[in-house]
């Protein structure tokens, strides 16, 4: 039987040699294209209903045993890292663990292989407020360093 892992490795090397879009999955499926990559890269489970939707999307037919593992509530926060302890960067922690591989992976799709800067970087937070609790908005933006081949 096929792991969750193995379940990823497939997903991301079928969409690179297809090149469908995270968006029109989300789209197909009713869900944004963010959601979508993050349940695809294992870090959100599916509806069989999903699966099926977005199997026929990106051109693959998953086995039962596949469908069930997309279905399966996932083991969230794969990149092994020291974990912080202050409570509030925990939380950004939290969000790269369950996020980082759907930010690389819509980085990489629209910019191509390379990264976002940390030195040629803005950064604003923001309170919104609201009814039901004031949110925080935080806007990142950095520069795309493509690699350079050599």
């Amino acid at each position: 039987m096929m792991t969750r892992a193995e379940l990823t490795e497939k997903i991301v090397a079928h969409k690179m040699m297809t090149g469908f879009k995270w968006e029109d999955v989300g789209d197909a499926i009713g869900k944004s294209k963010e959601w979508t990559c993050a349940a695809m890269l294992g870090q959100l489970s599916l509806t069989k209903e999903e699966v099926e939707k977005a199997g026929n999307v990106m051109g693959l037919n998953f086995s039962p045993d596949e469908t069930a593992l997309l279905m399966t509530v996932p083991y969230r926060g794969s990149l092994p890292t020291q974990i912080p302890t202050d409570p509030l960067i925990y939380r950004f922690y939290e969000i790269v663990m369950v996020y980082g591989s759907t930010f690389k992976s819509l980085i990489e799709e629209e910019f191509g292989d390379g990264i976002m800067s940390a030195i040629d970087y803005d950064m604003s937070v923001t309170r919104i407020e609201d009814p039901k609790g004031d949110r925080v908005q935080v806007m990142m933006t950095g520069k795309f360093l493509p690699y350079k081949s050599y």
